[in-house]
């Protein structure tokens, strides 16, 4: 596992933002998107420091973090920003093929436990295999049919499902394709979620949680979730294991909070996000400072 760590606090971000990097120049790729994929990003990074000279990579720093790709410190907190390669699990905009079918459920008691889920999103069922005990849970989709595409929110399971396989809300599946036939190939990608543009991720302790035992859930991660951290009182960051209802439990408690957590995404970008209070009510989801890069 290889990890590359960026942190500058506000004041410094303030004059990088001054500085203007003429070697990313435009037309066709970037000189510096050296995975090919189109967007110059923390990938490209991990790439760079296998091959670059250092007043390169100093380059390549500035001009992701002047243009938002790298995180941002909010006031005076420092954001790391870190890439967990074990963690990737696909290069990003891979396709997904697979069955479209319809159903009216997810909106409530969906397998994800995102209620209350906002009807300004279409929302999906996902197979088991995709699903991964809750790993792809909120995850935001772009899936496209024979008639149109749409963006679609992971919120429920679709058990009987092969890999690839989603079952659509009623309502969304004749945007994609005629409802006579009822079951259609569909290919999806995942893609940010839209709400993260402009918002931090945000946590909610399940019902029952307290100093001794808590289950904590993060929302609006712009991706979807691989692993949550929280740093112990030795100060070394400690996995919480998933559950597939999509909380992270500690059996033992946390302590009496306010915590610090380690979030790593599907590509294997972490940050860092501070001062989490504990929240003995169910019904509080608490907004925290952080949020992935694009």
């Amino acid at each position: 596992m290889k990890k590359f760590v960026f942190s500058l606090l506000a004041a410094s971000l303030a004059a990088l933002n001054a500085v203007s990097s003429p070697v990313f120049s435009a037309g066709g790729f970037h000189k510096y998107d050296l995975n090919k994929d189109g967007v110059i990003d923390g990938f490209d990074m991990t790439l760079a420091r296998r091959s670059l000279p250092e007043n390169e990579l100093s380059a390549l720093q500035k001009y992701l973090l002047c243009s938002g790709t790298l995180p941002k410190s909010q006031s005076d907190i420092t954001t790391e920003f870190t890439i967990d390669e074990s963690c990737i699990l696909e290069p990003k905009g891979t396709i997904h093929t697979g069955e479209g079918t319809f159903y009216g459920g997810g909106y409530e008691g969906g397998c994800a436990m995102l209620d209350p889920v906002s009807r300004d999103y279409w929302i999906v069922a996902m197979n088991l295999a995709d699903y991964n005990e809750a790993q792809l849970a909120g995850a935001y989709l772009e899936v496209t049919g024979e008639l149109g595409t749409i963006n679609m929110l992971v919120t429920d399971l679709l058990p009987e499902g092969k890999k690839g396989d989603l079952d659509l809300y009623t309502d969304a599946f004749p945007l994609i394709a005629p409802v006579e036939k009822g079951r259609v190939p569909v290919s999806w990608k995942i893609v940010p979620l839209d709400s993260a543009e402009n918002a931090p991720m945000s946590y909610k302790f399940k019902e029952g949680s307290t100093e001794y035992w808590c289950a904590v859930q993060v929302r609006n991660h712009r991706y979807p979730i691989t692993k949550l951290e929280y740093l112990n009182s030795d100060g070394e960051f400690v996995e919480l294991p998933r559950r597939r209802f999509n909380y992270f439990e500690a059996q033992g408690g946390l302590g009496a909070g306010p915590f610090t957590f380690r979030i790593t995404d599907i590509y294997g970008q972490q940050v860092i996000d501070r001062d989490i209070p504990l929240s003995k009510d169910d019904t509080v989801i608490y907004e925290g400072h952080a949020q992935l890069p694009l």
